[in-house]
């Protein structure tokens, strides 16, 4: 009988596993509290990984010169013998996360329909930062939930319950038979927090929402990340501003560039072939950073391109779908189509121009190159639009991507929107010149 309790108390610690101690064939799993032997927990930062052994660890420093600067630490409170909490804290980083790893496979697949991933959280700094929660759902698969708004309504106010449906975590292709990480904290930017409580429970009760990935893209909605809260809304502010004076003065815009961060690149990097090239046109650059094709659709919905009418759009979108939530390319595809009609209802005169997205990644067989390769593939037909794809005049004649056009490889520098330019040109040219459709 007491090695029966001995074993009971080892699987505790990992899975409540009814058949081992005479409970329901069906109980939590519980990855906090544990034995520090219970679980594997990993700080990831960048390339770097670092494991906690003990009652704390420091991820090791990327190499990126611009990360140095930062740090991701990881502290262990244990009583007992077992660690009931652990605090995570990050600076100046683009994603870290903090892994609890199953030394085992785990089976989900009876958590899928009505449980829930439930934990307590208690946030110390979230300023300039934020919180996501991942749940692995297959080998590559380990989609994301974003819990940044609660998380700064959080600070300082001592531990808060989040419970989620394992449902926000359902991918299509899923395999929950075999599930390596049951829990993952991501930190973005700069925080601190501490989780407890980490447990997965079979019939549990939702206290947060989540977007339904199938209609995400196609769901208007403000760019609501952390680091674009200051300024998203202004500029779209401003937008508008600079399409009433274009207006104004009589010179309304020929062309309208319409995107992501690559986009509104022209004002800053790509300035000077801007203003050589579509400064005459009385161009209006609509490219926010961060964008994904939700982000462009409200901006259409709230006057982006309301009282002109362009004889152009260029537009190009998605890689931030597949970049930031490594969307199925094919919501991603449903997202611009949506925009594409939102631009022909708007402005029904308007010819689209719609532009392949960019490659992105050093390597052809690049993953997240390869999403954008698919989505490419799925627009390239449409019709009603005229697509272009440039994409090889950005490619080394290996299918590489240089850093002398993309230094970050996925933005283009100087160099890069020349080369935009002169490959886009004569497609251009013939729009502008054409009568309206």
């Amino acid at each position: 009988m007491a090695v029966l309790k001995r074993v009971c108390a080892v699987v505790a610690s990992t899975v409540l596993a009814g058949w081992a101690c005479g409970a329901p064939a069906q109980s939590a799993i519980v990855v906090l509290p544990a034995a520090p032997a219970g679980w594997r927990i990993v700080a990831v930062d960048g390339e770097s990984r670092v494991e906690l052994t003990g009652d704390s660890a420091v991820a090791p420093q990327p190499a990126a010169e611009q990360a140095r600067a930062g740090h991701v630490d990881v502290t262990a409170h244990s009583r007992g013998g077992m660690r009931d909490a652990v605090q995570f804290d990050w600076k100046d980083r683009w994603e870290a996360v903090l892994r609890f790893e199953s030394l085992q496979p785990l089976d989900l697949r009876p958590f899928v329909g009505r449980g829930t991933l439930e934990f307590d959280l208690d946030v110390a700094e979230l300023a300039h930062g934020a919180i996501r929660v991942k749940l692995s759902c297959a080998e590559g698969c380990e989609p994301f939930v974003n819990i940044h708004e609660q998380g700064r309504a959080w600070v300082g106010k001592g531990w808060q319950h989040v419970a989620l449906p394992i449902s926000c975590f359902v991918r299509e292709g899923a395999d929950f038979t075999r599930v390596k990480m049951p829990f993952g904290l991501v930190g973005v930017g700069s925080g601190r927090a501490s989780v407890a409580n980490v447990r997965i429970v079979p019939e549990g009760k939702p206290n947060t929402e989540c977007p339904d990935y199938r209609s995400e893209s196609v769901t208007p909605i403000v760019q609501n990340e952390w680091w674009a809260l200051d300024w998203w809304m202004p500029r779209h502010q401003e937008k508008l501003e600079e399409k009433r004076k274009l207006v104004a003065a009589g010179t309304p815009p020929e062309i309208v560039f319409i995107g992501d961060s690559i986009t509104q690149g022209w004002e800053t990097a790509g300035r000077e072939v801007w203003q050589r090239h579509y400064a005459k046109h009385h161009a209006l650059d609509l490219g926010f950073n961060g964008d994904r094709t939700e982000n462009v659709l409200w901006r259409l919905q709230h006057s982006a391109i309301d009282g002109i009418a362009p004889k152009v759009a260029v537009l190009m979108i998605g890689t931030n779908n597949g970049g930031h939530r490594g969307e199925d390319p094919r919501t991603t595809a449903a997202g611009i189509r949506r925009i594409v009609d939102e631009i022909h209802r708007r402005t029904p005169g308007t010819r689209v121009l719609l532009l392949a997205i960019f490659p992105r990644g050093e390597q052809p067989e690049d993953f997240l190159r390869s999403i954008n390769e698919r989505v490419n593939h799925l627009i390239a037909g449409w019709s009603g639009i005229h697509f272009l794809n440039i994409n090889a005049e950005l490619l080394n004649a290996d299918g590489r991507l240089s850093k002398d056009v993309m230094p970050d490889l996925l933005h283009p520098n100087e160099k890069g929107y020349a080369i935009w330019q002169r490959a886009m040109e004569p497609t251009l040219k013939k729009l502008l010149q054409t009568s309206p459709d």
